[in-house]
């Protein structure tokens, strides 16, 4: 049995859970508060960071590029559903995209969002709680815009993210977005390509897990769990 140490809004966490339902792998799940620092989980991953995965007699693994990769090395799956294709020229393609999203979109968008709005609202002033800072709130919902119109742009001229097939690239993107979404931050009347795209995702069966959660204290926004937004 796989053990994710994860949080419900973590962008990363809901990446790697996206790619357990895709595979069809049962994990259990742990809600991992890494501001606290817990020593057992610095353990696992000393920079105390989430997703980590733990898998019966092995090493922990940490991140969620590493957990990608373990998985695809590890649950190949149906060979009509492998989420890193197979051809060197996709595999870069998807990876480059994957990267836009856990890297750039969560730099600029997902992470400050999450943390001003969600992970702050439980941390102590010595790690790092506070006020939500507003300007890097209004930089995030500027910033999603052009995301948006990115994922638009690639998607009128294939079939998904990355080419013709769902990949990490398309679940890294969903992953991310949902995030903003669950807080009602996608201008979603801004491209129309970019909101077919999303419910598409949003309607795979690995999803379902993740619109049927909600946050105490957190509502999602109106419309986060409708498959027809």
């Amino acid at each position: 049995m796989l053990t994710l140490f994860q949080h419900p809004l973590c962008p990363h966490s809901r990446y790697v859970r996206l790619m357990l339902g895709e595979y069809g792998i049962e994990a259990r799940l742990v809600e991992e508060r890494f501001w606290e620092r817990r020593e057992e989980f610095l353990l696992l991953n000393p920079t105390g960071e989430i997703p980590v995965m733990v898998a019966d007699g092995q090493p922990a693994v940490p991140g969620a590029t590493i957990i990608a990769e373990f998985l695809d090395d590890t649950y190949e799956g149906d060979a009509g559903h492998r989420l890193l294709p197979a051809g060197i020229g996709q595999r870069v393609e998807v990876r480059r995209l994957a990267s836009w999203f856990n890297d750039k979109f969560h730099a600029e968008v997902s992470g400050p969002l999450v943390m001003e709005r969600v992970f702050q609202r439980h941390m102590t002033l010595e790690q790092g709680g506070g006020p939500p800072d507003t300007e890097a709130m209004r930089a995030a919902r500027t910033n999603i815009r052009y995301h948006l119109a990115y994922i638009g742009w690639l998607v009128q001229t294939r079939d998904w993210l990355a080419g013709d097939r769902l990949s990490l690239a398309d679940l890294a993107a969903a992953a991310h977005i949902s995030v903003a979404d669950y807080l009602g931050d996608v201008p979603w009347n801004d491209d129309e390509a970019a909101k077919n795209w999303y419910a598409r995702v949003k309607s795979r069966p690995s999803f379902r897990p993740l619109l049927a959660e909600t946050l105490a204290g957190i509502p999602p926004a109106k419309n986060y769990a409708d498959l027809d937004f």
